[in-house]
This record gives structure tokens, C-alpha cells and sequence, in this order.
């Protein structure tokens, strides 16, 4: 069963098109995955409203950061914000700023689009 569909937003696809043709296999498969079952390997919660698609391909880890919108009662949306490739053990402070810089970013815009 499909628990949420998903947009990647532009730094996302850049970040994925940056990658070769391996890794981005890699990465989306992970993410089809974590469509079908929340495993921490896969999809995992990184802050209040901030999650993280991981993937681990040759020694490197990859990531994309995301959020949910939830605001439909349709559909269950996970859109993913960026990606990077993970050099410490924890997710770097920018990179969730980013994330979150995005996401509010994100839900102005639907604000604005909404209230015309």
C-alpha cells in the first residue's frame, strides 16, 4: 500500500541529476520503498517537521531531506527539498535550515495561491 506521494522539488532533481546513473537508481528506489513502508533505514525523522530519504551506496550516504503536507485529505504528500552527501555522522544544522528555509517557503506560496 502507497502511503504518500512524492514531489522533488528543484534542488532535488539538481542534486539527483548531479549523481550517476547508480546512485540516483539507488536513491529513487529507496524512496519508492519508503512509499510502501516507513523503515527507519529508508525514511527517517530528523526533527519536528523534517525527514531525511537515506541511502547508503558505496561507502557514502546520501541524502534528501523533506517534509510532509498533510493539508489535503486526498492526498498525503512528502516533498523533498534537496539532497546532499552525508560527511559526518549527524545531519549538518544548514542542511535542516535549508530544509526548513524551503518547507515554509513551500507553505507561503500555497498560503498566498489559496487565499486567491
Amino acid at each position: 500500500m502507497v502511503r504518500f506521494n512524492i514531489l522533488l522539488l528543484g534542488a532535488a532533481i539538481d542534486f539527483l541529476e548531479q549523481q550517476n546513473e547508480d546512485v540516483r537508481i539507488k536513491i529513487l528506489r529507496g524512496v519508492e520503498r519508503s512509499r510502501e513502508n516507513l523503515d527507519a533505514k529508508f525514511f527517517k525523522k530528523l526533527k519536528k517537521d523534517i525527514w531525511e530519504f537515506r541511502t547508503e551506496y558505496r561507502g557514502k550516504q546520501y541524502r534528501l531531506l523533506a517534509f510532509w503536507d498533510k493539508n489535503d485529505s486526498y492526498t498525503t504528500l512528502v516533498i523533498a527539498t534537496h539532497g546532499f552527501i552525508k560527511k559526518v555522522d549527524k545531519v549538518p544544522v544548514k542542511e535542516i535550515e535549508r530544509a526548513e528555509q524551503i518547507r515554509n517557503k513551500y507553505y507561503e506560496k500555497k498560503s498566498n495561491q489559496k487565499n486567491r
